[in-house]
């Protein structure tokens, strides 16, 4: 990475997390319990359980059902913090849509509960927010990001498309507060983006800092590691990668040649969460069953979970 990006980055400073929603006030991170989001492509929609309960319908905690159309099988949920609504979630579906709904206490939401929604096309995989900005990024798997940037930061519903950036691939995006950076993921590479502006002025600007996981490696997950925020896990063809960014110096080292996974999270307490495509029926890319490293599975009979994350609007 070259020394200006590390500068740049660190200038910009990292946002601080505003107040949570009444949803959100439960305990998503302590040791041995939590909750975690799924997004399940059968019935298509994003749910949210105890780690510790069955993935059953009594149990659901929280619950996002857009129907189908362009909202057709859900890529990713990401949920977020912010000043005027507390916590949103955030999701993309590979249908070619992407969306905002404001949290709040109400458990069962769907398309009436939207704040705000897109469509940036070319098979969206992931979304995240910039903190303090407001502006949102959707990767697109054809090979693109998209930068949504609002008039006035507390109002979701200004969002608007400022900025389209080509990568190739693109299947992940996470915000990384430490070094300012927004990272993401495509064919062979982890890019960092300087956010500069504000506004509808917001772009997204890379002055160099990546990581290379081979140029035949299709990335495919970003996730944050909650035990070591000099940390990200990264999923890809040939496996899941730790990318370091201790010191600003930035590597990737794989710690499993298992294929097929799709999603990859580290809990606080150590614990490893994950979804593994099964390569069967019509959802070849997903799987019944969310994995956990230090205790019971969770396998909900006839689903086909996709991308898994815990429950939590922190970043690191």
């Amino acid at each position: 990475m070259e020394r200006r990006t590390l500068l740049r980055g660190l200038a910009l400073g990292a946002a601080a997390a505003p107040a949570t929603a009444l949803l959100g006030a439960e305990p998503a991170m302590a040791a041995t319990s939590y909750y975690v989001a799924t997004t399940e492509q059968v019935k298509n929609k994003v749910f949210v359980w105890h780690k510790n309960k069955s993935f059953s319908d009594a149990n659901v905690h929280w619950s996002f059902g857009p129907g189908g159309g362009g909202w057709a099988n859900l890529s990713d949920v990401k949920v977020r913090s912010t000043s005027a609504q507390g916590w949103i979630a955030l999701m993309v579906a590979s249908g070619g849509k992407a969306g905002i709904v404001d949290i709040g206490s109400k458990k069962n939401t769907g398309l009436g509960d939207l704040k705000w929604s897109a469509s940036p096309g070319g098979n969206p995989h992931a979304i995240e927010r910039i903190p303090g900005n407001g502006s949102v990024v959707v990767a697109s798997s054809a090979g693109h990001l998209t930068l949504y940037a609002p008039s006035s930061v507390g109002n979701l519903g200004s969002l608007a498309k400022v900025q389209t950036i080509s990568l190739a691939g693109a299947h992940g995006v996470l915000w990384d507060p430490t070094y300012s950076l927004l990272w993401a993921i495509g064919k062979g590479v982890i890019k960092g983006y300087a956010v500069e502006g504000s506004h509808r002025g917001t772009r997204l600007k890379h002055y160099g800092a990546q990581v290379s996981i081979g140029s035949d490696n299709l990335g495919h997950d970003l996730q944050p590691d909650y035990s070591n925020k000099y940390r990200m896990l990264a999923t890809a063809t040939h496996g899941v990668y730790e990318i370091n960014t201790a010191g600003g110096t930035f590597s990737a080292r794989k710690i499993s040649s298992e294929t097929r996974v799709k999603a990859y999270v580290r809990h606080s307490s150590g614990e490893a969460v994950s979804i593994r495509a099964d390569n069967t029926g019509a959802r070849t890319w997903g799987s019944p069953t969310v994995r956990f490293s230090s205790s019971a599975d969770r396998k909900r009979s006839g689903a086909e979970f996709y991308k898994v994350r815990l429950w939590t609007p922190d970043f690191q």
